[in-house]
């Protein structure tokens, strides 16, 4: 039987990084455009290691990246980008950086376009995983499939973050997911 992530917090990681993101993240509606932004680009940074690795970062990347402020990221010039290829306590990975700086340049197109990234994605809701993987990798740079998945299940768009037997589960309803509305 595969074992959940909310199995591993029930047993091995209730004492771990993992449990506050467990229990008061992961899953529940995001609605700021600098929070959606901020947790894409987590799970870029995710790609290749593990999401422990990235909760021990958090703190360092809000910071390093001016708490994920679109403007401010879409704007990084680079000197900023050599700055943060130095800062040990995110990812430094050139890829992955400009990434974000790309990714942060076509969230503020869609938010002249949409109104807000938010709208952006709602307005293509529902989608198959498969149709939301071939939007995010035609619209955003070093966005796969698991990437795009754990995306969605993380902000509450797309089922599975939480088990149904999981405590958490019932608060994730409470906040009414968009995948509970349809």
């Amino acid at each position: 039987m595969a074992f959940s992530y909310c199995d591993f917090i029930q047993h091995e990681g209730k004492d771990t990084v993992h449990r506050d993101y467990h229990d008061n993240e992961y899953g529940f509606p995001l609605h700021s455009d600098n929070e959606l932004f901020a947790r894409l680009i987590l799970e870029i940074n995710q790609a290749g290691l593990s999401w422990e690795t990235i909760l021990k970062k958090k703190d360092n990347f809000f910071k390093a990246f001016d708490n994920f402020d679109i403007e401010k990221v879409s704007r990084y010039t680079e000197k900023k980008i050599e700055k943060l290829l130095s800062d040990a306590g995110i990812i430094r990975n050139r890829l992955k950086i400009n990434a974000a700086i790309e990714n942060a340049k076509r969230v503020t197109q869609l938010q002249k376009e949409s109104g807000s990234f938010k709208n952006w994605i709602e307005q293509h809701y529902p989608l198959t995983k498969d149709e939301w993987v071939k939007l995010f990798r035609k619209t955003f740079r070093f966005t796969g499939g698991e990437i795009v998945n754990e995306f969605l299940m993380s902000i509450g768009y797309l089922p599975g973050a939480h088990s149904s037997h999981c405590p958490i589960y019932k608060r994730i309803l409470k906040a009414n997911p968009l995948w509970n509305n349809m």
